[in-house]
């Protein structure tokens, strides 16, 4: 055996910089070394890439670390803030609202001065469809009208057929199909299982009471917006605020006073009729009442009323028309308080001064007459209890047409009635330069001058208050309330003012207003009606009372009207106001005046007359001033109608014929050379329209011109 090789120890490996076995390694310069020697260190590229990397990786984790601890101190000093610098108060929250099954409505109601709702809004459920979910336009329309029969057919499946908004590429997501549904019509479209029907809530606007107060409520449109009347006028109001607006009507009387209209229209076969009570005090309208009118809540109401067999439509046969308030018609006698007024204001006549109502008046071609004359001079409470146009056109005369035309405008007769209403009207009178001698004789007995209803009544309240005029209202005052407005007579004179009413009530042509214990005054007007081309239309007249009561202590103004009556067996073949409208006003205050909490004065009633009471021929007091030039000159005297009030021809008027007596014959009143062209009737800011007066036969001018 051979020997084995001696045992070599093992070398430690290659070092990593050393050169590969078998091929040298280029010399390089020695790296220093510690000792003054150089060694060489060899990194490879991975290597290098790897510290880069982790380089990098560092500093990202020191930013990030950075942020976080910026963010963990911000919060920290948030917290240290909040809970013990300063900490919050700790909120309540607000406990969930539980349904209470009232629905939400955003318009308020409407009641009158009682509380009691004239309008209120209800939610209802509408019915729509989003036509883009119907697959079968035609066999939906078909299956919803086996629910719904009152749909139109052709339009409810045009409506479910139209795709895009015409006009535009948008497309119909919403379609009205049907409003106002009630529950049981609401489950049966459900019941159907059509896709693309869908309901909503909405409101809508309900009146309890009917008819009643219909123009002063007015209407809403389906977006529940106000259109006419109160709704219309307060519609901000309602919306916005929904306490109740507690309105100046009292429906109670609203109720006696329509059917007392709408008796007197039946009974004498008119086509309409107005009435008005109003508070002399505060001028609150109490009731208004125009017919014929309408169920707000009843559209099938809205029609107009039927016409007469050959007869043209009319607008003031549409209910909607307001005759109390927009309706302007010639007041007729009712006037003659208003210059009677104006006389005794300002000085041109007293209670004894006599007026010449002996011969008719005649003006170029116009005569004006008396119905039913007493054919003698009247004094002052003649003219009034007899309802003189005679008398009435002298005392306008004394005044002269300057001062008649300022009174009238004082008295509101010539403006706009600011009531809480939309629909209102300006009167038709003649203009300042138009206003001429026969305007003040004609407008003194009430005609060429056309106003409301609410007009007359509005001035009437004023004579009898003691001289105040106020603008009419339809939201009720506080008690107490003292409402701003104008002197425009004297207490004396309103206080003489209301014993004239009373006497024509109980010794003139007001007797049928008469109510016991009430102690009414006031006074008939009938007024013919005017044409279209101008003139006067034969039986065709204004028949209206306007008074006040008590009159020892006026509370409350009345008007009541009746358009176009016709005589019955009753009345004796006579259509005037003291047959027609007195009676009627009269049925009023006897239901609405214990409904006012007024008690009948019947124990007192002598004293309480004696008290008002004024004799038709007052007798002149010992040291009277000299009676104005309003009366009637002494024989002696060159005839003469009126002289003005400064006028030194003034003389005592003589005392009243005897009714048997033969008067002497007057002459007919002097026509000024200016004043021969009848004026122009115009509204008082526009344009000229048709003349008052037509040429016609004195004949027919005379039948024209009487009134009651």
């Amino acid at each position: 055996m051979s020997a084995l090789p001696p045992f070599e120890p093992l070398r430690p490996p290659p070092s990593p910089d050393a050169a590969p076995a078998g091929r040298p390694m280029p010399e390089r310069p020695a790296l220093a070394q510690p000792g003054g020697s150089r060694a060489m260190v060899r990194v490879a590229a991975p290597d290098l890439a790897r510290r880069a990397q982790m380089e990098r990786t560092r500093g990202r984790l020191v930013i990030a670390a950075c942020g976080f601890a910026a963010l963990f101190t911000a919060v920290g000093m948030k917290l240290t803030l909040a809970t013990i610098l300063d900490p919050a108060t700790p909120r309540l929250r607000a406990a969930p609202r539980v349904p209470t099954g009232e629905p939400t409505i955003g318009r308020a109601a409407i009641t009158d001065r009682n509380g009691e709702v004239l309008a209120l809004s209800l939610q209802v459920t509408e019915l729509y469809a989003n036509p883009e979910e119907i697959s079968d336009p035609v066999a939906a329309a078909d299956r919803l009208l086996g629910v719904l029969p009152g749909l139109d057919r052709e339009r409810l499946v045009a409506r479910l057929t139209q795709r895009v908004v015409p006009g535009t590429e948008r497309a119909v997501e919403f379609a009205y199909i049907a409003r106002n549904l009630p529950p049981r019509q609401q489950q049966a479209v459900n019941d159907l299982g059509i896709p693309g029907f869908h309901f909503r809530p909405a409101e809508r606007r309900f009146h309890p009471q009917g008819s009643a107060a219909a123009h002063i409520l007015g209407a809403v449109d389906v977006d529940g917006h106000g259109i006419a009347g109160v709704e219309r006028s307060f519609d901000e109001r309602l919306r916005n605020d929904r306490n109740a607006l507690r309105l100046s009507i009292d429906v109670r009387v609203q109720v006696a006073l329509r059917e007392a209209v709408q008796k007197a229209i039946e009974d004498f076969n008119g086509v309409g009729g107005a009435g008005v009570v109003m508070d002399v005090n505060t001028a609150e309208v109490l009731a208004m009442v125009s017919l014929p009118d309408f169920d707000i809540s009843d559209p099938s109401s809205l029609m107009r009323a039927p016409q007469r067999p050959g007869q043209a439509p009319r607008p003031d046969q549409d209910p909607h028309f307001n005759r109390a308030t927009v309706g302007l018609y010639e007041p007729g006698s009712t006037f003659k308080l208003l210059t009677a007024a104006m006389a005794l204001e300002y000085g041109t006549a007293n209670i004894w001064s006599s007026f010449d109502a002996r011969h008719p008046i005649r003006y170029g071609r116009f005569t004006i007459s008396d119905y039913k004359g007493k054919n003698r001079s009247l004094m002052l409470p003649e003219v009034l209890a007899y309802s003189s146009n005679l008398g009435a056109a002298h005392m306008g005369m004394g005044v002269g047409p300057a001062r008649h035309r300022e009174f009238m405008g004082r008295m509101g007769m010539l403006q706009r009635l600011r009531v809480e209403l939309p629909e209102t009207a300006r009167p038709l009178a003649p203009t300042a330069q138009g206003w001429r001698d026969i305007n003040t004789m004609t407008i003194s007995f009430g005609h060429g001058i056309s106003v409301t209803p609410l007009h007359v009544v509005t001035g009437v309240s004023a004579l009898a208050n003691g001289g105040i005029l106020r603008q009419p209202t339809l939201v009720a005052q506080a008690p107490g309330t003292e409402r701003e407005g104008v002197r425009v007579i004297s207490e004396r004179t309103s206080e003489t003012l209301r014993r004239l009413m009373r006497l024509v009530v109980t010794d003139g042509s007001g007797k049928g207003a008469e109510v016991p214990g009430y102690f009414v005054g006031g006074k008939t007007g009938t007024a013919q009606k005017t044409g279209p081309r101008g003139g006067y239309l034969e039986d065709k007249r204004i028949a209206a009372f306007v008074g006040a009561f008590p009159m020892n202590a006026p509370r409350y103004a009345l008007y009541v009207m009746v358009d176009e009556p016709r005589p019955n067996a009753r009345s004796h073949g006579y259509a005037t106001a003291g047959w027609v409208a007195a009676p009627a006003a009269g049925g009023v205050i006897r239901r609405i005046a214990p409904i006012l909490g007024m008690v009948p004065e019947t124990e007192r009633a002598p004293q309480i007359q004696a008290s008002i009471t004024i004799p038709l021929q007052p007798g002149r007091p010992a040291r009277a001033a000299p009676p104005t030039a309003a009366a009637t000159p002494p024989a002696a005297t060159p005839p003469r109608a009126v002289a003005p009030a400064s006028s030194p021809a003034a003389r005592p008027a003589p005392a009243p014929a005897p009714a048997g007596a033969a008067a002497p014959r007057a002459q007919p009143l002097p026509v000024p050379a200016r004043a021969m062209e009848p004026p122009l009737l115009r509204r008082t800011d526009a344009a000229p329209v048709q003349p008052i007066f037509v040429a016609t036969p004195p004949l027919a001018r005379d039948a024209a011109l009487a009134t009651r």
